[in-house]
């Protein structure tokens, strides 16, 4: 039997994730905070706020029509976003009921006593409370510490923009759900797949390794990403060069010889096997227009006197909506007073007004409700700053996990760059979303670089690291406290809610 050098099973050996009781403990304390934060008084303000106007109505058409439907008209509504989002929309909806005063629904099929508004945005506060769940394990799995793992799910569940995208009915926190499961399904596959390697090779069988279900589930969590939001289609790219790089470093730490090309040879039918899941997840968010006449171009082909096939005509139809849609998206230039150019987004240049009230007196006397799509400003400062030191600490160390974290923020970020300098297009902070949780992850590996390495001979440097990060983290806690009524809609004195403006000239208004 050929036994692995020492330091080849160190290289392929993972950190064990299970844990004891004490870290899930932990992480469902979180977990509590996050919850109570998202779930307290979530049907306020009433009424349907910001595009919540479109998601609602659309969930609601899927749950009674199986497509998008204009009520009013009694049409179908042309919508240009995949179903996804909106059919978990609808599953809220489904239970706690649903109403428009633009036409006549009521709530009818509601399975508990729930304000309407608690239906519609029932929904996205479980996906805002799953994602700090799985932060705070992906992040103990990258970093190899309950206390790390903690602290970035505390500082998800305590920002302002992840909290007000939990608490309306957007698509954009089912995105960042979806991107984030399947990093975290991608990392628990390399892991996988490196403990298989160390197996074989201890066994003397060499590093092949079985299937990869985690992979597969991956891609499955992708394709509903991409059925949620076609922007997913960034993160793409990155994801498959991490699974690429993550096999290749590998076989590379278990003595292969052209460790690049053996993952190319061997991982490439299961990349294909992972393209035609996600492509099927995505079809199956169709199934509802698919399967039904009533869809908006359904029958195109049939109307303009083309021949429709069956299932051929109807993907052929499909294809078209694709195409419109694009269009769409691409050439969007509509002003909009809360739109931002990507520049701004983490210096917080300009947050989206979700909701504003001052009933009862003129603007500047009355008491003010507002919602503002605001990242805590004490954490999403700090982002630009850990993304740096992320990147120096990286390239110092040959981390791999700095690496797929720039990787990622950057999927999430430069493509939007593009959109605003060569086509102009309108667009809002909140695009940002699903890259959101790995600028957490950047600062949260800061810290623990400023925490430092264990063992007794670092005792005194984690005290004053392990010191400066609870100060950091405090400061985060006293900030989100500072702004939490702009993230919920509770009513301010105007002179109160002035203060708050720090930026008064980009947050106003």
């Amino acid at each position: 039997m050929l036994a692995a050098p020492e330091v080849t099973q160190r290289r392929l050996a993972p950190f064990d994730p299970r844990g004891n009781l004490a870290s899930w403990y932990a992480t469902g304390f979180v977990v509590l905070v996050a919850a109570v934060l998202r779930f307290s008084g979530l049907s306020r303000p009433e009424g349907k706020l910001f595009d919540e106007t479109y998601y609602a109505k659309d969930g609601w058409g899927l749950l009674t029509k199986g497509v998008e439907w204009n009520y009013r008209d009694n049409v179908p509504a042309y919508v240009v976003h995949p179903p996804l989002g909106k059919w978990l929309i609808a599953l809220g909806e489904w239970a706690f009921g649903y109403y428009d005063v633009d036409g006549d629904q009521r709530l009818t099929g509601h399975l508990f006593n729930a304000a309407p508004e608690f239906g519609w945005r029932f929904s996205v506060a479980v996906a805002g409370t799953l994602s700090v769940l799985l932060m705070v394990r992906i992040a103990r799995r990258l970093f190899g510490s309950t206390v790390l793992g903690c602290a970035a799910g505390l500082l998800l569940a305590l920002d302002g923009f992840h909290l007000v995208l939990s608490r309306i009915a957007l698509l954009d926190m089912f995105l960042l759900l979806f991107v984030l499961a399947t990093f975290g399904a991608l990392v628990v596959d390399r892991d996988a797949r490196r403990r298989a390697m160390l197996h074989a090779i201890t066994a003397g069988t060499g590093a092949r390794a079985g299937v990869p279900w985690w992979r597969l589930f991956a891609a499955a969590l992708f394709g509903c990403a991409v059925a949620t939001k076609w922007s997913a289609l960034f993160f793409l790219p990155v994801l498959l060069l991490l699974v690429l790089w993550w096999d290749a470093g590998g076989r590379r730490s278990a003595g292969v010889d052209r460790p690049w090309r053996a993952a190319l040879r061997q991982e490439s039918g299961w990349l294909v096997v992972c393209g035609v899941l996600i492509v099927a997840v995505y079809l199956a968010s169709w199934s509802g227009w698919l399967l039904t006449d009533d869809g908006y171009f359904r029958h195109y082909r049939a109307a303009n006197g083309q021949s429709e096939l069956p299932v051929i005509g109807a993907l052929q139809n499909l294809w078209h909506y694709h195409h419109e849609a694009f269009t769409f998206h691409s050439t969007l230039q509509t002003k909009h007073p809360s739109q931002s150019w990507p520049w701004q987004w983490l210096l917080l240049g300009k947050p989206v007004t979700i909701h504003l009230a001052y009933p009862g007196a003129p603007w500047g006397q009355a008491p003010v409700s507002e919602i503002i799509l605001l990242g805590t400003p004490v954490l999403w400062w700090s982002f630009l700053p850990a993304l740096v030191a992320t990147t120096w600490l990286g390239i110092a160390r040959r981390d791999w996990r700095a690496g797929a974290i720039l990787l990622i923020s950057a999927a999430g970020l430069l493509p939007w760059f593009y959109y605003a300098v060569d086509a102009h297009r309108v667009m809002f902070s909140f695009y940002t979303a699903p890259a959101m949780p790995f600028f957490v992850l950047a600062v949260v590996y800061v810290l623990g670089a400023i925490i430092g390495p264990f063992g007794p001979e670092h005792a005194d440097r984690r005290l004053i690291g392990s010191v400066a990060a609870a100060a950091y983290l405090v400061l985060v806690v006293l900030c989100f406290a500072y702004f939490y009524n702009l993230f919920v809609g509770d009513f301010l004195p105007y002179a109160d809610w002035a203060k708050r403006m720090w930026l008064s000239n980009r947050w106003n208004p």
